[in-house]
């Protein structure tokens, strides 16, 4: 058969055309590697965090010197590529000395004081699991970052304890709670000195001059929550309401608000057995907690053992404070934020536990708390202009993130009724268990458990800049009080202004 001119013409026009669809796949297929963001997209914070990989596990080998203050470091990150990568970030305020990837020698510069860029020897490929090792120095108490020096005291009595900020300070890591991971944490301090950290304690091994304490977590731990605690610790280990706990207390203060808080924190597994009947089953294996020596204005809810300064006992007894940072050990430590601005989804929800505690103790019920604080701030205009969905950075510890918070879940709980809201709360720590989790997935959940439209309830305590009216559709029941203020409503209030004033 003859083909007409015509026809030669368009068949080859068509086979022209399919070349051309070939090669631009082959290209796209083949495109070149390229460099991880050195963030991770948090509008917060943009240089915390990288992207091109996610941390599977981190393994710590740390030695601290308390005479110079220096720490000498070793970390082997487990990882897994995101994308074809040709160099990615790590965040890093100390100075690397020697990286590889994979086994084989790396190049790494840092063009910014908080960033390692580290260029393999060969590209990564997208799924592909890498093994960077990272060998670093320095002094991190010397070192600061916009004005942020997170690093707590010096010498022989030393924390890396902070929030937002504080892995950078002390390791090379993927900055931010959206890339949790597993940790294996190995820290040598001089005899005679004690060396705590987050997640189970694994041992002790012990040398001619200098002790190494082993921690463990087996399930995944943002990088904030992870922390090292050198000092001189009572550290008591043991089984209380069929928890397994270590708790450290420091023996260089004996002062009456040192003794105060161990009373209070040895009731820690307490606290848990109760928070597993509100909140659902606990993540985590060990409890316990740390008390320092040291004044430093907050309490921080390290993963399995948050760390407390001694001022929050200077006043008295003080179990608010070990209710609020064990409710961490659900909202913010198992279940996490995806950016700060969900801060509200930590503050607000553990605020609320210190409400429930209240109640459960008799002490004031959590309508009385709502009643007594929307009436003590409402004539502060400034506590109702933070939208504490949305507080700002570096505002994210507002006093009235705190409270403000914790008297909206206390009104959700009066709109959708007590029953809904335990279920609310025990479904949203499975969902989420080990995980991330945002503000607008909690209020959709919200509005399924409870079949209602919450919209204007959410608008009206999260994100408006006015007091709340005092309506039922905002969570005011009619008053009932006697007119007797609750006994915890100081103490509370108290807690939260402390952590807002860092």
């Amino acid at each position: 058969m003859t083909l007409s001119t015509t026809t030669r013409h368009r068949l080859m026009g068509s086979a022209a055309t399919g070349t051309a669809v070939a090669m631009l796949v082959a290209t796209a297929a083949n495109a070149a590697p390229t460099p991880g963001a050195g963030g991770i997209g948090d509008p917060y914070y943009p240089a915390y965090g990288n992207g091109g990989y996610n941390v599977s596990n981190y393994n710590l080998f740390v030695d601290y010197v308390p005479t110079s203050g220096r720490i000498t470091g070793t970390a082997i990150i487990t990882a897994k590529a995101t994308q074809d990568l040709s160099s990615f970030n790590l965040d890093l305020m100390l100075d690397a000395k020697t990286v590889t990837v994979n086994g084989k020698p790396a190049e790494f510069a840092k063009p910014d004081p908080h960033e390692l860029v580290v260029k393999p020897t060969l590209p990564l490929a997208n799924g592909s699991t890498m093994v960077v090792k990272v060998t670093y120095t320095g002094i991190p108490s010397r070192l600061s970052y916009n004005g942020v020096s997170p690093w707590i005291g010096s010498g022989t009595e030393a924390i890396a304890l902070g929030e937002p900020e504080i892995a950078a300070w002390w390791f090379p890591s993927n900055d931010h709670p959206r890339d949790k991971a597993t940790y294996q944490m190995s820290f040598s301090v001089p005899k005679g000195l004690e060396a705590i950290g987050a997640g189970d304690f694994v041992g002790k091994t012990s040398g001619t001059t200098k002790d190494v304490w082993k921690w463990s977590s087996s399930q995944p731990m943002a990088t904030y929550l992870a922390f090292m605690a050198v000092g001189q610790f009572d550290v008591l280990t043991g089984t209380m309401n069929q928890r397994p706990y270590t708790t450290a207390i420091t023996t260089t203060r004996s002062d009456s608000a040192i003794t105060r808080a161990k009373a209070d924190v040895l009731r820690t597994p307490e606290v848990i057995n109760w928070g597993a009947s509100q909140f659902g089953p606990y993540a985590f294996k060990q409890v316990g907690g740390v008390i320092a020596n040291q004044s430093f204005g907050f309490a921080l809810e390290t993963q399995q053992r948050p760390v407390y300064t001694p001022d929050f006992w200077e006043g008295g007894t003080n179990m608010y404070v070990v209710v609020h940072e064990n409710a961490h050990q659900w909202f913010g430590d198992s279940v996490s934020i995806r950016n700060w601005r969900d801060i509200w989804l930590n503050e607000g929800f553990a605020t609320y536990a210190e409400f429930l505690w209240s109640d459960k103790k008799g002490e004031g019920t959590t309508n009385q708390l709502l009643e007594e604080y929307y009436g003590a701030f409402g004539g502060d205009p400034t506590f109702w202009k933070v939208p504490i969905s949305n507080p700002g950075a570096k505002n994210e510890f507002n006093g009235a993130v705190y409270l403000r918070g914790g008297m909206a879940l206390a009104a959700l709980r009066n709109v959708i009724g007590e029953a809904d809201m335990t279920k609310l709360l025990k479904a949203w720590t499975a969902a989420k268990k080990g995980g991330n989790a945002s503000i607008p997935e909690f209020t959709a959940m919200a509005e399924r458990i409870s079949g209602k439209e919450l919209s204007p309830f959410f608008y009206n305590w999260l994100t408006a800049r006015t007091k709340p009216a005092k309506t039922a559709e905002n969570g005011f029941l009619p008053a009932r009080f006697d007119g007797i203020r609750p006994a915890s409503a100081d103490i509370i209030a108290r807690n939260a202004m402390m952590r807002g004033a860092r």
